[in-house]
C-alpha cells in the first residue's frame, strides 16, 4: 500500500470510528477480495459466509477498535478467529485442536482444492494446505494481503520481532513440504526459486476462485 493510500485509509477508518457509514462501507469494499481469498484458501464454500460474518464483526466490535490499530490487522483479527471457531464447530468430535500444529489439510482433508494448469503453481497450492495452519496465515497475510509484520503480530497476538522469525521459519516449513510433494528435484527447486511469482500467481487464482 502506497503512502497516500494508507493516508487515506486511516481517513476513512477515523471518520468510520467517528460513526461514519459510508466510510465503514468503503473499507470493507476495498477488504471483501482479501477476506474471501483469506477464507477460501482454507474453508472453501464457507468462504462467502464467513465473510460476511466477519464484517458483522466488525461493526459489532466496533468500540472495541483501538486507536492505535490499524484497520487490516482489526479485520484479520477477526477473519482469524472466525476461522478457528469455524474448524472447532467442524471437528467438535476429535477433542481440543492444537491448530498451531494441524494443517488445513488435517482439518478439512476433503476440502476442494483449485485447479491450476503451471506445475509449479499446483505444487505451491498443496503444500501450502498441508504446513501447520499458523504457519499457512503468517504466510499469507504477509506475500497475498501485503500486511506488514507489525500488522500481522497484532493479528497473532505477537511481537514483531517473533512475527519475523515466524515467517522465515513458516516459508521454511514450505520449502520442506515442496520438497517432499514435487515428483522431481527440479520442480521443487523451480518453485522455491520462482517462490515471489508464484505465490503471486497463486494470490490471484485464490482471488478467482
Amino acid at each position: 500500500m502506497s503512502a497516500a493510500d494508507d493516508s487515506e485509509e486511516q481517513a476513512l477508518l477515523a471518520a468510520w470510528r467517528a460513526g461514519d457509514g459510508q466510510a465503514g462501507q468503503e473499507l470493507f469494499r476495498r477488504y471483501y477480495v482479501g477476506l474471501l481469498r483469506f477464507f477460501r484458501s482454507k474453508a472453501g464454500e464457507h468462504a462467502f459466509e464467513l465473510t460476511q460474518a466477519t464484517f458483522l464483526a466488525c461493526v459489532e466490535g466496533r468500540d472495541a477498535l483501538r486507536s492505535a490499530q490499524t484497520f487490516p490487522a482489526y479485520v484479520y483479527s477477526i477473519a482469524r478467529n472466525l476461522l478457528y471457531d469455524h474448524y472447532r464447530k467442524q471437528t467438535r468430535s476429535r477433542g481440543i485442536l492444537d491448530l498451531s500444529e494441524m494443517s488445513c489439510e488435517d482439518l478439512s482433508p476433503g476440502l476442494a482444492e483449485l485447479h491450476a494448469k503451471e506445475q509449479e503453481l499446483a505444487l505451491l497450492l498443496r503444500a501450502m494446505r498441508r504446513i501447520p495452519l499458523d504457519a499457512q496465515i503468517t504466510l499469507e497475510l504477509y506475500y497475498w494481503e501485503r500486511l506488514t509484520a507489525r500488522e500481522i503480530g497484532e493479528v497473532l497476538g505477537k511481537p514483531e520481532g517473533t512475527v519475523r522469525t515466524r515467517i522465515r521459519d513458516a516459508k521454511l516449513h514450505l520449502e520442506a513440504q515442496i520438497a517432499r510433494l514435487a515428483r522431481s528435484p527440479e520442480l521443487a527447486q523451480s518453485t522455491v526459486v520462482g517462490f515471489d511469482t508464484w505465490a503471486e500467481q497463486l494470490r490471484q487464482l485464490v482471488a478467482r476462485g
